[in-house]
C-alpha cells in the first residue's frame, strides 16, 4: 500500500495493491496491520457504512461533534465521485481549507479523514456505491454539517452541467461562519 499526504494534515490518500489477471482483479481493501504499518495510526474502526447514489447527488458536508467525532476511511466501490474534505480543527494551520480528490472504481484509492474534518462528495458517474469505515459509532444528537455551497469555503463542486440531488437536511445545514462562532 502506498500512502500520500495532502494539504490537510492527517488526511491521507491510500493506494492499495491491485492484482490483475484474465479474470479481473483482486484488491485487499483493508488490513489492520498493513494500515497501521503504512500510516503509523492505531485506529479501531467500529462501523462500516455504504451508500448508493445517482449522478448529481451531493452528500455533505457532514461531521460528528464532540466525543462522537469520527475518523473515516472512505472509498468508491462502483462509479466515480469528487470527494471533498474540510479541516474544521481550529488549532490546525489549515483550518477552513478544503481539498478535493477524485475517487473511482478504477483507481481504488481510499482517503483517511481524521476526526475534526467535514466530509462530502458529488457523484460524477451515472451511479456510485460509496463505502466508509468509522472509528466511532454514529450518534444522531452529534450529527452536524456545513452547507455545501458556503461562500467562505468557496468549494467548486464542478456540477454546473448536471442536475444536483441534495437532501432537504443537507440544504438546511449551517454556514462555516456559524460554525466558527460556536468554536
Amino acid at each position: 500500500m502506498q500512502v500520500a499526504t495532502t494539504l490537510i494534515d492527517g488526511v491521507l490518500i491510500l493506494s492499495p495493491k491491485v492484482f490483475y489477471d484474465q479474470r479481473g482483479y483482486f484488491v485487499e481493501t483493508f488490513n489492520q496491520k498493513v494500515f497501521q504499518k503504512c500510516t503509523n495510526l492505531e485506529i479501531n474502526f467500529v462501523q462500516d457504512n455504504q451508500s448508493f447514489s445517482e449522478k448529481g447527488t451531493l452528500r455533505g458536508l457532514h461531521f460528528q461533534k464532540g466525543q462522537h467525532a469520527q475518523a473515516k476511511l472512505v472509498r468508491v466501490v462502483s462509479g466515480k465521485v469528487m470527494d471533498v474534505i474540510v479541516d474544521l480543527r481550529v488549532d490546525s494551520p489549515t483550518f477552513g481549507k478544503h481539498i478535493k480528490i477524485i475517487l473511482d472504481q478504477d483507481n481504488h484509492q481510499q482517503i483517511f479523514i481524521p476526526r475534526g474534518c467535514a466530509h462530502g462528495f458529488l457523484v460524477l458517474s451515472e451511479t456510485a456505491i460509496f463505502s466508509y469505515k468509522c472509528d466511532n459509532y454514529y450518534n444522531q444528537q452529534a450529527e452536524s454539517g456545513i452547507i455545501y455551497n458556503d461562500p467562505d469555503l468557496n468549494i467548486d463542486w464542478q456540477n454546473q452541467d448536471m442536475r444536483s440531488i441534495i437532501s432537504e437536511k443537507d440544504l438546511s445545514l449551517n454556514t462555516f461562519k456559524a460554525y466558527r462562532q460556536l468554536c
